[in-house]
């Protein structure tokens, strides 16, 4: 893999004027966006369904000169590739045997790579191919050789092309709403990228099944999908074209192109063939079928030398575990999550026989989404809010905004309210083991986090309920927890949720679920405006925070930036670096991002052990540190990858 490209390659999508049945400026056409494509480092260009000759040229297919013009205009659109980098996919109607088929042609660099014959006809409503295709079923497996264009080619389904460490497949159109597309066949022999030449018409609500087929087949498949209709100048009689391409990649779609332009047009993205590879890897199923189908693999050559770092045709999203998109799918995500949640804990509390909770309120975020959770169970099961215990224990640390904040939260909340300091506590645990109280090191934190899940734990057990975690995942990712402290719990219900996700929720349950109680909002708003800190330090003059978490541990949106990144793809440190310059370009320059990534797969991998003995809790999302569930590491080890110099 060459490392400056980090696995991304650029494909494109071509749609040109069509002149029906004009073989010769319709070549012209796509030979002058193949150029155009091919300046902007564009590795694979593919143009509709019959591009050559047009769709819907009808009984014409069985006219003679149709064929020759077509053969000849395909020997120019390949005769002008020995000028590009790029390879064209495009489409013909090819004779074989006797026989007509509706063809993709591969070429690159002046040779014709391959023919990909069409499998599934179109012979329903509008459509009536099979009155003059044959099905590349009559070939069966067979991989043929043919003469075309004054040149010698394989011809046939089962045939992958190969530039540098992509493979990719093509099939046509009809192929995608097939039961069993040939593409299936495509990614199990290892293609990465399934090229659709396509001609597929528009009538009302089409657009969005044929998206929805693209995003499935890519996520099915762990592709990356290129579909290329055709647009302006096929409609003809009854029907409409309106140029509806698409580029998708495990299940999302990454761009899409202008539908009913009236001018010829192009559509580009950057796919992940490394990223696709690596989610291959770890899906069983896709292992248990990987290499069980034969193809021939067809060399076209290294990869194209694309300047990613100069233009970047993919969005990455800085804060990828927080629900994105309008006001409804916030609303849907957000309150799947609380309620995935809710269910899980209520569970638990229903299978132990379980009326009674105990949470330490501290006027932060965790704890504020653990008391939501946990009110929320005890309403679905009916259990009275006042079996809710929080209690909240003012330190060395506390201010009073976090101090008002949780006392007042839990008033409003209608649940048992307690107050124990763990200030005399602490101090004689200082005298005890000989703790200078004003050496505020590592042990006079940890004291601290310690006496506070004693008091959780000996009051869970003389009221007879259990403790309810709060840590969430960034800090569990960190390790930003004490052992045997806030690490520490009888159910954890944070556990995957990312810090970033943690205060999205809060605000959303501050204006939605909660919004209709009182107060409850306002002081939900406030702690998720409150700088974020574990208070085990003493406050400054002002009675202010003097311990930010993000000044010491690095700003969260990286962080769990980097960890889905790493969990999710298994991606390099240089490769993390590379997107995070790219999502937080005018938010975090190049020198902090490196900082804080080193500080991550530092810690990340320095932590382990405090991972390896977690409680339970309820798997949310895509990314989960449960040693039960998704991450299985070793508690020794060193972390074996590093960044490169700048």
């Amino acid at each position: 893999m060459n490392q400056n490209n980090y696995g991304f390659v650029r494909v494109a999508a071509a749609m040109p004027r069509v002149y029906v049945a004009d073989c010769r400026r319709n070549s012209q056409q796509i030979i002058a966006l193949a150029r155009e494509l091919d300046s902007k480092g564009v590795w694979v260009a593919a143009f509709p369904e019959l591009s050559v000759t047009g769709y819907t040229c009808a009984d014409l297919f069985s006219s003679h000169p149709l064929l020759e013009q077509a053969e000849k205009a395909c020997g120019q659109i390949v005769l002008a590739s020995r000028e590009l980098n790029a390879a064209l996919v495009f489409g013909a109607p090819v004779a074989f045997r006797g026989r007509l088929f509706n063809c993709a042609i591969v070429c690159r660099r002046g040779k014709i790579l391959g023919i990909v014959p069409k499998t599934y006809l179109a012979g329903n409503a509008e459509f009536y191919e099979p009155r003059w295709f044959e099905s590349a079923r009559v070939l069966g497996d067979r991989i043929e050789r043919i003469s075309y264009a004054g040149q010698e080619c394989d011809f046939g389904t089962r045939l992958l092309f190969c530039m540098g460490e992509l493979k990719f497949g093509v099939e046509i159109c009809q192929d995608l709403w097939s039961p069993l597309p040939p593409s299936t066949y495509a990614s199990l022999g290892g293609a990465q990228l399934i090229v659709n030449l396509s001609a597929s018409n528009e009538i009302l609500l089409k657009h969005e099944y044929r998206k929805s087929l693209v995003r499935a087949t890519s996520s099915r498949l762990f592709c990356a999908y290129l579909y290329c209709s055709s647009g302006y100048g096929e409609s003809t009689q009854d029907l409409v074209w309106a140029g509806s391409s698409l580029i998708g990649e495990y299940g999302a779609i990454l761009a899409e192109s202008e539908r009913f332009s009236m001018k010829a047009q192009t559509v580009c993205a950057d796919i992940d063939i490394q990223k696709l590879d690596n989610l291959r890897i770890k899906e069983h199923s896709f292992r248990a079928e990987g290499g069980t189908v034969d193809f021939r693999l067809i060399d076209a050559g290294s990869g194209v030398e694309t300047d990613f770092g100069e233009l970047f045709l993919r969005r990455v999203e800085p804060r990828p575990f927080v629900p994105q998109g309008d006001p409804k799918a916030l609303e849907s995500r957000c309150s799947e999550i609380l309620s995935s949640q809710v269910i899980a804990l209520a569970t638990r509390l229903e299978q132990i026989r379980c009326r009674k909770a105990v949470i330490g309120i501290s006027g932060g975020l965790d704890s504020t989404l653990a008391l939501l959770v946990t009110t929320l169970a005890f309403d679905r099961l009916g259990i009275p809010r006042s079996n809710i215990i929080g209690v909240t224990m003012p330190g060395f640390g506390t201010t009073v905004r976090t101090h008002n904040n949780s006392t007042a939260l839990m008033e409003l909340m209608g649940i048992d309210s307690r107050e124990v300091s763990i200030v005399e506590a602490t101090r004689k645990h200082f005298r005890d083991i000989g703790q200078d109280e004003n050496v505020h090191d590592l042990t006079y934190e940890n004291s601290q986090a310690r006496e506070r899940t004693q008091i959780l734990m000996d009051i869970s057990c003389k009221e007879g309920g259990i403790v309810i975690g709060t840590g969430d995942l960034s800090e569990l990712s960190l390790g930003w927890c004490t052992y045997n402290a806030d690490h520490m719990s009888m159910y954890g219900v944070n556990v995957s949720i990312p810090k970033t996700l943690v205060r999205t929720l809060v605000v959303w349950a501050a204006k939605n679920r909660f919004a209709s109680e009182g107060k409850v909002s306002e002081v939900l708003l406030d702690i998720a405006d409150t700088p974020i800190s574990p208070e085990l330090l003493p406050a400054d003059e002002n009675g202010k925070i003097a311990q930010k978490t993000e000044d010491l541990v690095g700003p969260y949106e990286l962080h769990d930036f980097f960890l889905y990144n790493y969990f999710r793809f298994g991606f390099s440190p240089d490769k993390i670096l590379f997107l995070a310059l790219k999502a937080f370009r005018g938010e975090w320059d190049e020198k902090t991002i490196r900082k804080w990534l080193s500080v991550f797969f530092r810690r990340f991998f320095t932590q382990q052990f405090k991972r390896s003995c977690l409680p339970d809790g309820p798997k949310v999302g895509s990314v989960s540190l449960s040693p039960r569930g998704d991450w299985r590491m070793p508690s020794d080890i060193s972390c074996p990858w590093s960044l490169s110099e700048e």
